[in-house]
C-alpha cells in the first residue's frame, strides 16, 4: 500500500531511490556515480529529526567551472500525513526515516542533470536534493505519541532551518546565484519558505524560487465536500503548522486557508516561477476525485487517464483548470515572476528529462520548460508567463507517459 497521499510518479521515484536503482531516465546516458546521502550533523541536539527521530538527509553534488558559485536547492515532495496513524506508518519508509535513504542518481533527471545538452543553464551548479521525512512540507513543529507509546516527531520546520544552516557552512553562504526549488509537497514548501530563504542572503545575490506542481487548490471534490481542505486542516493542527504562515494572512483568515498557495503568493516578495499543469494528475486524482468522494465507475477510468474522460467529465476538469488560472491572475502583476501552466495530465515536470528538456518535452510558445525557466531566471526574455489552452489542445503533451 502506498504511503498516504503520495503522488504515484513521486512514489516510483522514491521506491527506486530506496532500492538504490534510480538511474538515468533515458537509455544511452553515461553512467555516473550516485550521490551519497549526507545526514544532518547534530540533528538530535537541534530537535531537527525525521518522524522516527533519525537525522534528516540531503544529497550534495558540488558544482564546477563557472557554476561553482551557483546553487540549486531542491525540497523533495511526497504528500502529507494528517493523522498520528499515518505519520507513524511513514516511519517505516523513506518518507519518515533516514534509515531507508540510499544514494541518488542525478544523471538524466531533468534540472539535476550534469549534461549540458539536457540542462544547459544549471548543469554545473552545486545541486542539493533535500529529503522529505516530516510529512508537512517542512513546516511543522510538534510531536505526538504513537499507539505503541513511541514518539512521532513533527519537526519539518527545524529540518528546513538546520539543513539550510549546514549548507551555508558548506559554501552556500558564498553563493552568487541561488535557485530554491521543490516538487509537489516540496513545491508547497518552496512557496512557504521562499521569502525566509532569500532573506538569508545579501541583496546583491540573485535568489529566486521555483515551485513545481506545488500550486494546490482549495476546491470541492465531486461529491461537494472540501475533503482536501480537511486534509490540510488536519496537517496544520496535528503538526502545529503556524510559524511559517504569513502574518497578514493569519490576521484575516484561518491558518488552514493560509497553507494554500493561492493565499501565500499574495505576500511573497521574492521573484518566483510557478510550474504546474492546469490538469494536474495528482490533484485530479486526490483533490477532485478522492476515494472518499466515491466516484462512480466511469470516473475511475477518467481519473487514471484523462484520455478516458467523456465530454461531461472534461467540463468538470475544465472548471478545475479555470479555478487555477483565476488563482494565478495575481502573478500577471508581479514583476520578476514567471509561470508555465500547461494542459498535460501530469505532476512534477522538473525531475524527468522527458518533461524538462528533450525533443518531446511539452512546449508553450514553442519553448520547453527548461528554456522558459532559464529565460526567466537569467532575465533573457520578457515573455515568461505562459498559460496553455484547454485540454486537449496541446499536441506536445502526448509524448508524456501516463502518470
Amino acid at each position: 500500500m502506498a504511503p498516504s497521499n503520495v503522488p504515484e510518479a513521486l512514489l516510483r521515484l522514491l521506491l527506486l531511490a530506496a532500492s538504490g536503482l534510480l538511474g538515468p531516465m533515458l537509455s544511452g546516458a553515461a553512467p555516473v556515480e550516485p550521490v551519497e546521502v549526507s545526514l544532518l550533523v547534530g540533528a538530535q541536539e537541534k530537535g531537527a529529526v525525521c518522524l522516527d527521530g533519525t537525522p534528516p538527509g540531503y544529497h550534495l553534488q558540488r558544482g564546477s567551472g563557472d557554476g561553482s558559485g551557483s546553487w540549486l536547492i531542491h525540497l523533495e515532495g511526497g504528500g502529507w500525513c494528517s493523522t498520528l496513524k499515518d505519520c507513524s506508518g511513514r516511519r517505516m519508509s523513506v518518507l519518515g526515516s533516514s534509515n531507508f535513504m540510499k544514494p541518488l542518481q542525478f544523471a538524466g533527471h531533468g534540472i539535476f542533470d550534469s549534461d549540458e545538452i539536457y540542462n544547459p543553464d544549471f548543469y554545473n551548479w552545486n545541486k542539493v536534493y533535500v529529503r522529505y521525512c516530516d510529512g508537512a512540507s517542512f513546516a511543522g513543529d510538534a510531536e505526538g505519541q504513537a499507539q505503541d507509546g513511541t514518539t512521532v516527531y513533527f519537526r519539518g520546520l527545524r529540518i528546513y532551518e538546520a539543513i539550510t544552516d549546514e549548507l551555508m557552512r558548506k559554501g552556500l553562504v558564498n553563493a552568487t546565484q541561488v535557485l530554491f526549488t521543490g516538487c509537489s509537497a516540496g513545491g508547497l514548501a518552496t512557496i512557504l519558505h521562499c521569502d525566509d530563504f532569500s532573506a538569508r542572503f545579501p541583496q546583491q545575490v540573485s535568489v529566486k524560487c521555483f515551485a513545481d506542481a506545488g500550486f494546490f487548490l482549495d476546491v470541492k471534490d465531486i461529491s461537494g465536500e472540501r475533503s482536501f481542505w480537511s486534509l490540510y486542516n488536519r496537517v496544520v493542527q496535528l503538526q502545529n503548522v503556524r510559524q511559517v504562515l504569513h502574518k497578514d494572512c493569519l490576521a484575516n483568515k484561518e491558518p488552514t486557508e493560509c497553507f494554500f498557495p493561492t493565499e501565500i503568493i499574495k505576500s511573497i516578495r521574492t521573484p518566483m516561477f510557478i510550474l504546474n499543469s492546469a490538469y494536474d494528475s495528482w490533484q485530479i486524482q486526490n483533490v477532485l476525485l478522492p476515494s472518499s468522494s466515491s466516484p462512480e465507475k466511469s470516473w475511475l477510468s477518467c481519473k487514471d487517464n484523462i484520455g478516458n474522460c467523456n465530454s461531461t467529465q472534461i467540463k468538470v476538469l475544465d472548471e478545475f483548470r479555470n479555478t487555477m488560472i483565476n488563482d494565478l491572475n495575481i502573478v500577471e502583476d508581479k514583476a520578476g515572476w514567471g509561470m508555465f501552466i500547461d494542459s498535460c495530465f501530469t505532476h512534477c515536470q522538473t525531475l524527468f528529462r522527458i518533461s524538462w528538456n528533450s525533443p518531446t518535452s511539452p512546449r508553450l510558445g514553442n519553448k520547453n520548460i527548461a528554456k522558459v525557466v532559464g529565460d526567466w531566471y537569467f532575465g533573457r526574455s520578457q515573455g515568461v508567463k505562459e498559460i496553455d489552452c484547454q485540454y486537449p489542445c496541446n499536441p506536445t503533451c502526448n509524448s508524456l507517459p501516463p502518470p
